[in-house]
This record gives C-alpha cells, sequence and structure tokens, in this order.
C-alpha cells in the first residue's frame, strides 16, 4: 500500500527545509502556518535567483517558524527574524526579479537582511518574497490546459519522490563502493512509500484523501544532490551513476529524478504523513 511518508516545506528556494506532519495543499504547492513554498528567494545584485549550484553554503541557512516570524539560523551568525506579515502598500519596496526565464515583482526585504545574507554568503545579495500580486505559472507545454501557479520554485508547484526510487540508486550506489544518501539530498516535498521503484515516473494521477495530484514532468538534476544538507559541502555527485540508467529520452537525455506535479483536485486539504495515497498509473 502507498503511503505518505514525508512532507517537506521549503520556505527559502534552494536553504533549508522543514519537515512537517502535516500541511494545507494549495495550488502553488504546499503551505504552512500560512507560509508558502518557496515563499522566499536569495537573488544577486542584478535580481538574479541564487542557488545550492553555485552556493551551497545555502544548505545551512535553516528556518523555524515562529509565531509571527521566520527565524533563520546559520552557523556563525546570530539569528535572524523575518517578519512574516506583508509590507503596508504605501511603504513596500519592491524589486523585479528573475527565475530562469520568469520576471516576476518581489517584496524586497530590508538591509538588515540583506546584509546578514551578504556576510553568510560572501558575496552581495538581497532575501525576496513574492509579490501578492505576482503571477507565476508553470509550463503550459506539460500541465496542458490546467494553469498550474507557483511562486519561486524552479518550474513547478511540487516535486515528488517514491522511498523505492531512492532505494534504488542507493544501491547502485553501494555497488560501486560509495555511500548511500538521503532523501534530502533531492528536496522533495512529497515522498511516497510503498511503491516500486520509479513507479511515480508512470503516475497518471496521485489521490491523498480529497486531493488529486498530477505528475507533470521528470525532474532533471543538476549539482545539488552531490551537496550534504547537513554541512553545505559538496561531495561526490551521482550524475555519474544515474548517467547509466536516468537518462530521460522526453528531456534530450537529461538524468531525471522524481517528478514535478500539479494539483488537479483538493485545494485546501490537509495532507497528513501516514496517509493512504492511491497510485492511478498511466496504463
Amino acid at each position: 500500500m502507498a503511503l505518505l511518508t514525508e512532507l517537506n516545506l521549503y520556505p527559502i528556494k534552494s536553504c533549508g527545509g522543514i519537515s512537517l506532519r502535516e500541511a494545507t495543499l494549495t495550488s502553488a504547492g504546499l503551505m504552512y502556518e500560512n507560509i508558502y513554498d518557496r515563499e522566499w528567494m536569495v537573488v544577486d545584485t542584478k535580481g538574479e535567483f541564487m542557488t545550492q549550484r553555485d552556493f551551497p553554503k545555502m544548505a545551512l541557512i535553516t528556518p523555524r517558524i515562529k509565531a509571527d516570524t521566520l527565524e533563520l539560523r546559520a552557523p556563525g551568525m546570530l539569528r535572524l527574524e523575518i517578519p512574516l506579515g506583508l509590507p503596508d502598500p504605501e511603504e513596500e519596496k519592491t524589486l523585479q526579479v528573475r527565475v530562469w526565464e520568469d520576471a516576476v515583482q518581489a517584496y524586497d526585504c530590508d538591509e538588515v537582511t540583506a546584509t546578514w545574507f551578504t556576510n553568510f554568503l560572501g558575496t552581495p545579495c538581497r532575501l525576496v518574497r513574492f509579490h501578492a500580486e505576482a503571477k507565476r505559472l508553470a509550463s503550459g507545454k506539460w500541465t496542458g490546459d490546467v494553469e498550474a501557479p507557483t511562486l519561486f520554485a524552479d518550474a513547478f508547484p511540487m516535486l515528488v519522490i517514491s522511498e523505492g526510487s531512492l532505494a534504488d540508486l542507493n544501491g547502485k550506489l553501494k555497488a560501486q563502493g560509495r555511500e548511500a544518501l538521503p532523501m534530502n539530498r533531492f528536496r522533495p516535498n512529497i515522498v511516497i512509500g510503498g511503491i516500486e521503484a520509479f513507479e511515480e515516473d508512470f503516475a497518471e494521477s496521485l489521490r491523498i484523501g480529497e486531493a488529486k495530484l498530477k505528475p507533470v514532468k521528470p525532474c532533471s538534476r543538476c549539482n545539488v544532490p552531490s551537496v550534504d544538507q547537513s554541512t553545505g559541502v559538496p561531495g561526490p555527485d551521482p550524475l555519474d551513476i544515474m548517467q547509466s540508467y536516468r537518462a530521460n529520452p522526453k528531456l534530450d537525455g537529461a538524468l531525471t529524478f522524481g517528478m514535478n506535479a500539479i494539483v488537479l483536485e483538493g485545494e485546501g486539504q490537509v495532507l497528513r504523513v501516514g496517509q493512504d495515497i492511491g497510485v492511478d498509473l498511466a496504463f
């Protein structure tokens, strides 16, 4: 039987995640205590998004949700408190920022916050928050006639991976004398237990209570899975092992692991770890 075994929220793109027992499903992804997945993002002086691809230390910025702030911690830094309330419209400062090919408006967080991130990452940067009036949609090439909003995620509202897929990869790594990798290297929002390796690749839909998700696009992989999320230090990259069996012809041979998903039904439903998942295969 397929089970929901993990729910993970990443308030700041490419920074540490929060493991949850339950989360609210929205059309733009998971939400908890009115904080959305990838609602914040670090940008450089040109407004371009920054990630662990180039700044692996971002993994060490760990968030904690408090009553009215998002608390951030990082080694060697004082704690930083980010207000959860949106700025007054008459006082807000905005920036146009870019995620891949998408340019969107964002709230510019204050100078204290910018200095904190700049000092920790060792390069000039700022923290921004997705603007309440901004709109960004996942690619219609993959979502069809469904308009799927997303915030600062790379491209889609959610990433789904099965425990079986990771176990399969780890078996291949161990056969080469290498250490197994934890699931957090792949940064999924939803983890499924109780199905075969890569069965999520062939799912037409996933039913969790009253919610219905649709996996739409295989997730192509970069170097982030090589970054140890507990140390922020890159290590051996699993892509060389994946090269032998995860090249995907649908993406011109890109190496894929996990499935990007959108919400078809059940917006507002609360998902809970331990729930049964109905996996409807596409064949």
